[in-house]
C-alpha cells in the first residue's frame, strides 16, 4: 500500500501524479476483486490513462466509487468505529447539479441514516472537482447542528460551536429562534454558484431528550441532542479524484456528547450547574467533583438514547471494538493507521484498552481530508453582506422532497 503525501490546499494534481494515483486504487479495487492482472484489470487502467491524457481527469465507476468510500473509512486513523467500515451505505450522487438537488440527496441521507433510531453507516457523494468548474459544498460542519446566539453580554445562548454558522444563516435571511437547542438551516452550493439556505424538515431529525435514571431533576434541565452524527464538510480523496462535498455519518460514542458536547468549557459547560444539583463541593478540586460530574452525564446520556431506542455506543466498548479491528487489520494488512491522541476517549482514557496500545500514525489513500471552510474560499457572486430576506424561504417538507 503506498502512501502518498499531502499536497498544497488548491493545487491542481499533475498528470503525472493523477495517473500514479489512479493506478494505486485500480490496483487496490481489483486486488479486492481477486482480479488483479486480469485482462479486465489492464483494459480499465488503459480506459483511465486515456482519459488523464486527453481530459485531465477521468470518472469512477459506481462500483469504484462504493469501494472507494469503505476503503477511506477503513483507512481513516483518527475514527474508533472503523470495525463497521464495510457496512458503509454509499449513495451516488454525483449527478446532482442544482443546491435544491443536493438538498433532496442530503434530506433522503438523513431519513435512511437516522432509521427511526436504528442508525446506519451512509455517505453521500456529490460531484468531483474538475479544472474550469468551481466546487460543490456542504458549508455545514455537520448536517443537523445547534445555533449559537452571541448575546449583549457577551454570552453565548446555544451552541458555541455553532456561533459562526448561525451568524452566516441570519446574513443569509435565517429568523433566529433564540432557543438552546434550534436545528441550523443547511447551506449549500452547486459549481461555484452563491450558497442557498434549506430548511431541514422536522420530522427527519430524531432528537434525544435527557434524563438519568437515579436523578429526576436532569430531565428538567431541558437537555437534548440529535440522533445523528453527520460530518459534512471533508473531502473524499480516491484514485486522485477530489470529492469536496460528501457527508457521512455513523452513530454516536456516549462520551462525544456526554463528555464533549455538554461537558466542555467552550461548548454547553453544564458541569457547574450538574455539580450543584447533585451537592458536591465545587469550591475545591480535590472533591473530584468535575469527574463525577462528567460520568454522571455520560451515564444520562447513554440512558436516554437506550431508552429512546437509538444507537449509541459507550467508550467501553468502542475501545474493545477497535482493538478487535485493530488486530485483524495486523493481519489481513499489517498494519493499521491510527492516531492515538483522538482514537483514545475524552472520559476514562486509561481504563479503556486503547489508552495502553501502541498505534502507529500514517496516511493511507483513498482518504477522507480537512478542508478549508467553504465560508473562506468562496467567490461571490452577489454581495456577500446583503440579506437574502427578501427572497422566498426554502422551506419544505420531506412529503414534498419524496415525491
Amino acid at each position: 500500500m503506498s502512501r502518498h503525501p499531502p499536497r498544497p490546499a488548491g493545487v491542481p494534481r499533475s498528470v503525472e501524479e493523477l495517473q500514479l494515483m489512479a493506478k494505486d486504487f485500480i490496483d487496490q479495487y481489483y486486488t479486492s476483486l481477486k482480479k488483479f492482472g486480469s485482462p479486465a484489470h489492464m483494459k480499465r487502467m488503459a480506459q483511465i490513462q486515456q482519459a488523464i491524457e486527453q481530459y485531465r481527469t477521468y470518472d469512477l465507476t459506481s462500483s469504484e466509487l462504493i469501494y472507494g468510500a469503505k476503503l477511506a473509512w477503513r483507512n481513516a486513523p483518527r475514527c474508533i468505529g472503523r470495525i463497521q467500515w464495510s457496512k458503509l451505505q454509499v449513495f451516488d450522487a454525483r449527478h446532482i447539479l442544482t443546491a435544491r438537488g443536493m438538498f433532496e440527496a442530503l434530506c433522503n441521507h438523513i431519513k435512511y441514516a437516522t432509521n427511526k433510531g436504528n442508525l446506519r453507516s451512509a455517505i453521500t457523494i456529490f460531484p468531483q472537482r474538475k479544472e474550469g468548474r468551481r466546487d460543490f459544498r456542504v458549508w455545514n460542519d455537520q448536517l443537523i447542528r445547534y445555533a449559537g446566539y452571541k448575546m449583549e453580554d457577551g454570552s453565548i445562548l446555544g451552541d458555541p460551536a455553532g456561533v459562526e454558522l448561525t451568524e452566516l444563516c441570519v446574513k443569509l435571511g435565517w429568523k433566529p429562534k433564540n432557543g438552546r437547542f434550534d436545528i441550523l438551516p443547511l447551506i449549500l452550493s452547486a459549481a461555484g454558484s452563491d450558497p442557498e439556505m434549506f430548511e431541514i424538515p422536522a420530522e427527519l431529525v430524531l432528537e434525544v431528550n435527557m434524563r438519568h435514571p437515579k436523578y429526576p431533576w436532569f430531565a428538567e434541565m431541558g437537555l437534548k441532542w440529535y440522533a445523528l452524527p453527520a460530518v459534512a464538510n471533508m473531502l473524499f480523496d480516491c484514485g486522485g479524484i477530489e470529492f469536496p462535498a460528501c457527508p457521512f455519518n455513523g452513530w454516536y460514542m456516549g462520551s462525544e456528547i456526554g463528555a464533549r458536547d455538554f461537558c466542555d468549557t467552550a461548548r454547553y459547560n453544564i458541569c457547574q450547574e450538574v455539580a450543584e444539583k447533585m451537592g458536591l463541593d465545587t469550591r475545591k478540586n480535590t472533591s473530584l467533583w468535575k469527574d463525577r460530574v462528567l460520568v454522571e452525564v455520560n451515564v444520562a446520556v447513554l440512558y436516554s438514547f437506550q431508552t429512546a431506542g437509538v444507537t449509541i455506543t459507550d467508550h467501553h466498548s468502542a475501545s474493545e471494538s477497535f482493538i478487535k479491528h485493530m488486530d485483524n487489520e495486523y493481519k489481513l494488512r499489517g498494519g493499521c493507521p491510527a492516531d492515538w491522541v483522538w482514537v483514545v476517549p475524552p472520559i476514562s482514557g486509561s481504563l479503556t484498552e486503547v489508552f495502553h496500545q501502541e498505534m502507529l500514525m500514517y496516511k493511507l489513500k483513498p482518504s477522507y481530508e480537512y478542508q478549508e471552510d467553504a465560508a473562506k474560499v468562496h467567490v461571490w457572486i452577489r454581495d456577500r453582506d446583503k440579506s437574502n430576506s427578501d427572497k422566498p424561504k426554502r422551506k419544505f417538507g420531506f412529503k414534498e422532497l419524496a415525491r
